[in-house]
């Protein structure tokens, strides 16, 4: 694996000319960093690429970037917290009024219709009255479905994207009061080409771990890290009680402003480190 960083006078590109998987982190930090614009990454393989989230500061940071988000064709998203889906109505409304087109969402179909319901309707659907009706989801979106995996846990559904392989996975987020991911409310987790582990957010869940690392050969983790205990984020005390073979392939990302405080220790305690903005890792 490569690690590479972000050249400031030259766009992010969204195609490869190898057959590598690229993860660039548009942005690192928790919900209200002030620092690390919000957590999420561009993936890229050959001719296609996916952004999984889009959170309110996204826009502005695909935009020093070198990229609008018409230019950004596949949308991933994780679960519906502002900081994850808040730049999707610009999404929304500068494909279908700037470029006359639409962008295209990857995500389960249950969660699609309660995105839609419950957070994208009210910026999108009224804006017009086409054939007597209000906007709807696919006046917006284009989409591509996820085939349920047979007998397997966690809602477990996988698609692909030319040669890029993705499965998405249920986690355990909200409430905190959540006793298992069946009573948790809708958020996923996504693997890679069968090879990298993108937490999204999620509470401290070694099973979800477990059941990971025991069906993928997975080589990295990227990992949901809170720098405090509480809440509903892992924190990095508890990610730090796993086994050292789990650390050794964890890179920690949605933290804090005060992540700085934190660098050296989670080196000392078997981490890969913390993820920064606009740093690219690259599997071959």
């Amino acid at each position: 694996m490569q690690i590479l960083h972000k050249q400031n006078n030259k766009a992010l590109e969204l195609k490869r000319d190898d057959k590598a998987l690229s993860i660039t982190f548009i942005g690192t930090g928790s919900a209200f960093t002030k620092k690390f614009y919000q957590n999420n990454a561009l993936v890229v393989k050959e001719d296609e690429h996916i952004l999984i989230d889009c959170g309110t500061r996204t826009p502005e940071a695909l935009s020093k970037l070198g990229l609008s988000v018409t230019n950004i064709k596949n949308y991933l998203i994780t679960h519906s917290h502002a900081d994850h889906i808040g730049g999707l109505e610009e999404v929304m409304l500068m494909y279908r009024y700037m470029a006359h087109s639409r962008g295209t969402m990857i995500a389960p179909k249950k969660y699609r219709k309660l995105l839609w319901q419950e957070s994208l309707k009210g910026g999108a659907s009224y804006n017009e009255i086409n054939d007597g009706k209000y906007l709807q989801f696919e006046d917006m979106w284009d989409t591509i479905e996820l085939k349920a995996v047979k007998n397997a846990d966690r809602e477990l559904c996988t698609t692909r994207l030319g040669s890029l392989s993705i499965a998405m996975l249920r986690t355990m987020h909200i409430p905190n009061s959540a006793l298992d991911w069946k009573s948790s409310a809708l958020s996923y987790g996504v693997i890679l080409d069968e090879k990298v582990f993108f937490t999204s957010d999620t509470l401290y869940d070694p099973g979800l771990l477990d059941l990971v690392l025991g069906r993928y050969k997975i080589g990295a983790i990227f990992h949901d890290c809170q720098l405090y205990s509480g809440g509903v984020h892992a924190s990095f005390d508890e990610l730090s009680g796993l086994p050292e073979e789990i650390r050794e392939k964890m890179y920690l990302m949605h933290y804090g402003d005060n992540v700085e405080d934190f660098e050296q220790t989670a080196l000392d305690r078997g981490f890969k480190g913390f993820v920064k903005p606009w740093q690219s890792y690259v599997f071959n």
